[in-house]
């Protein structure tokens, strides 16, 4: 897969198809890997792709807007591109999308390789991307189908008490610094100005405090409802190891539930909430 990944790349590149291809390097600490752009065809040599290959690469195509760039993207990946190209954010002829056939990441660290799959790739109902130019990798004989453990953390939750909850989520908003790191990586997050930086209105003070940390994550978590599609980028980047997927699936398994709509699938689909059917049940 890695030698098709670096001849598609290196023909895209010398031909100049693309200015730019968008995919993984190995990282300086030998065992897990890095977002890698490659400008040549001689470049494309560094690409790799394996289970450490963790970043959901659509994070860098609304910065490339106007060029014509290439991009690797595994199920998740080309889920947050549809997203992106419904939103206006990215055009589909200005990217030639290198889909592969993903069986999951792992959860590594620095320089400490694992075997362990990542949380998001148990729950994942993907292992093709939706939408693609190339695709590398054989797509799965059997039909796909969501993992039976895909909401168990959720289900589990609203099984407790009003009180169990809500100190569940006090105590985890509690340790929020407010670093900003899971709208930094969120492919979803590329407002100009986030709210959260406004001073007119002015949404959450500069004080970290609960209070604040509250209307900052569920806030965000509002803000991806619809749009999230689940890569746990934000959750895997919280350096205080806040269960952030957790809020954001229970907000997408609620909007599949209402709309029957999941985000990324369909870059045509309307957002379920920038429209309006007369039949839709009122709340």
């Amino acid at each position: 897969m890695i030698e098709e990944i670096r001849a598609k790349a290196a023909d895209l590149l010398r031909s100049g198809e693309v200015k730019c291809f968008i995919g993984y390097e190995r990282a300086s600490d030998g065992l897990t890997a890095r977002p890698f752009f490659a400008y040549s065809a001689d470049e494309a040599d560094r690409l790799i792709f394996d289970g450490t290959c963790v970043h959901n690469l659509a994070r860098y195509l609304p910065d490339m807007r106007g060029k014509r760039v290439g991009i690797l993207a595994k199920p998740c990946d080309s889920r947050s591109i549809n997203v992106l190209i419904r939103e206006g954010q990215v055009e589909r002829e200005e990217v030639y999308i290198v889909g592969v056939v993903c069986d999951g990441v792992y959860r590594t660290t620095w320089g400490k390789p694992s075997r362990e799959l990542q949380p998001r790739c148990l729950y994942c109902s993907k292992r093709t991307p939706v939408v693609y130019d190339y695709l590398v990798g054989q797509p799965p004989p059997a039909p796909e189908s969501q993992h039976p453990a895909s909401i168990s953390e959720v289900e589990a939750l609203e099984r407790k008490p009003a009180a169990e909850r809500w100190e569940f989520w006090r105590s985890h908003f509690a340790r929020c610094i407010r670093c900003n790191a899971c709208r930094q990586i969120c492919p979803a997050c590329y407002c100009p100005q986030c709210f959260s930086d406004q001073l007119d209105p002015l949404w959450t003070g500069i004080r970290i405090g609960l209070p604040q940390n509250w209307v900052w994550n569920v806030g965000r978590a509002l803000h991806l409802a619809g749009r999230c599609i689940d890569c746990e980028e934000c959750q895997r980047a919280c350096p205080m190891g806040i269960p952030l997927a957790i809020l954001n699936r229970k907000l997408a398994s609620r909007v599949k539930e209402l709309f029957g709509f999941e985000a990324g699938m369909d870059p045509r689909a309307p957002f379920p909430f920038a429209t309006f059917e007369k039949e839709e049940e009122i709340l």
